[in-house]
């Protein structure tokens, strides 16, 4: 689904939304970030057919969020890996992640512990402005066109 050219904003979220709008490309996007490269591990991990798996890879790929590369243990096969622009596509995932663990956790609390790796903290992901510090809160954010 195109959400550029039926949003009339044609802002950086439908503009994001046109390239990774849909459940099975983030959950292949999560995989990724867990360390998954090779197609029969993201089909195993995540029970997608293989014929959606190779569109989401292909696409994936074309836009630039993977690269392809030859397996360096088995030349015949390939590896996906997350680009520079992939990468930050964590951010995203990280706020999902968020949002899920606070509104649809259970009683036994969020499913999955992010620790840092370099301090060896475990944290709650939260985003913050980048001039003062402060956690943003959505009523507190206002918006102007640059156009």
């Amino acid at each position: 689904m195109r959400f550029c050219s039926r949003d009339h904003r044609k802002d950086s979220v439908a503009r994001t939304l046109d390239l990774v709008g849909d459940g099975w490309t983030f959950l292949v996007l999560r995989e990724a970030f867990f360390g998954v490269r090779r197609f029969d591990a993201f089909q195993n991990t995540l029970g997608i057919a293989t014929n959606i798996l190779a569109d989401r890879l292909r696409r994936l790929t074309r836009d630039g969020i993977f690269e392809r590369q030859r397996d360096p243990e088995d030349g015949r096969r390939f590896e996906y890996r997350l680009t520079e622009r992939g990468r930050d596509l964590y951010w995203v995932t990280l706020a999902l992640m968020r949002w899920g663990d606070k509104w649809l956790a259970d009683e036994q609390g969020p499913p999955l512990q992010l620790t840092h790796d370099r301090c060896g903290k475990d944290f709650t992901p939260q985003t913050v402005c980048s001039a003062c510090g402060e956690e943003i809160d959505p009523r507190e954010v206002s918006y102007r066109s640059r156009r």
